[in-house]
């Protein structure tokens, strides 16, 4: 069983090669790792094209989702996306805020956050800036954030538990997140589980929905809403690289499921923050 540090610096790796990939592998993959598939494209992510602020430069087809687009995000708003990559979610949700607001995009991967400069610098955006560091650790002070996006990150992240808390402390009271995020119904084959490669492609480092939602409700967070759901196919020519083919049909006629939902929550309004879930 891997430490959670060494699930972490899988995920670093694997991110640091993802950023020099195109977006067609890593879209026909899942989220970019390993076992490309020529069966189908787009296994996880959704189409942003057609959404104010995209940036081609920038969508690397790594989300499992499109939380900027349910976000309900203002114009001036201050909004923080967890995981940031190249930044497209961050310039989609600029285009919201407009010139009055303010989006800070977090990454731990250094090519990332290089990738993303780039990208704001050629855009000429001054109020989009991108950090280096932990999301488990937010590089943020408390109740700074209107509005908080991620898009197939925090499958990624071994304390799932600890991210909401920071989720919850950098959110302003009355602030809310909008999260796409993969999770699953039943369990997964014990090949895919264990395996690295796949951790880093979002689906075995996935939990429980149920339990994924509990820990959002224990964490303080209240009007709960799931805002989009979509079932997740794994194409046989990937599931082949961990399962025999007796294997990929009990998986495919069992009762397990993998799915991406876009989550909504907010940080009550009167919340004591000294009472915070956690700190008392």
């Amino acid at each position: 069983m891997k430490t959670d540090q060494e699930l972490k610096e899988i995920v670093k790796q694997k991110y640091s090669e993802i950023a020099l990939q195109d977006k067609t592998t890593n879209a026909s993959s899942c989220c970019g790792a390993g076992g490309c598939s020529t069966e189908v494209y787009n296994i996880m992510s959704d189409d942003y094209t057609a959404l104010e602020g995209y940036t081609a430069d920038a969508d690397l087809g790594l989300g499992c989702g499109l939380p900027t687009q349910f976000a309900q995000i203002k114009t001036g708003d201050t909004v923080i996306d967890l995981g940031s990559g190249a930044g497209n979610d961050c310039f989609v949700a600029r285009a919201v805020t407009g010139v009055s607001g303010k989006v800070i995009g977090i990454d731990f991967t250094p090519a990332m956050i290089e990738k993303a400069r780039a990208n704001a610098e050629k855009l000429g955006f001054n109020n989009v800036e991108f950090r280096q560091g932990d999301i488990e650790q937010m590089p943020v002070t408390a109740n700074v954030a209107d509005v908080v996006v991620s898009n197939c990150v925090l499958n990624l992240v071994p304390n799932k538990d600890g991210v909401f808390k920071e989720i919850f402390r950098v959110l302003k009271p009355g602030g809310h997140f909008s999260i796409s995020d993969v999770v699953l119904v039943g369990n997964l084959p014990e090949a895919l589980r264990k395996d690295a490669e796949m951790y880093a492609g979002c689906i075995s480092g996935a939990i429980q929905k149920d339990v994924y939602l509990e820990l959002i409700r224990v964490n303080g967070f209240e009007n709960i809403i799931i805002q989009k759901e979509k079932p997740i196919i794994i194409p046989d020519d990937i599931l082949l690289n961990y399962l025999t083919p007796q294997e990929i049909a009990a998986f495919k006629n069992g009762t397990t499921g993998i799915f991406s939902i876009t989550v909504f929550a907010q940080k009550p309004e009167n919340v004591n923050d000294c009472c915070a879930p956690g700190c008392c």
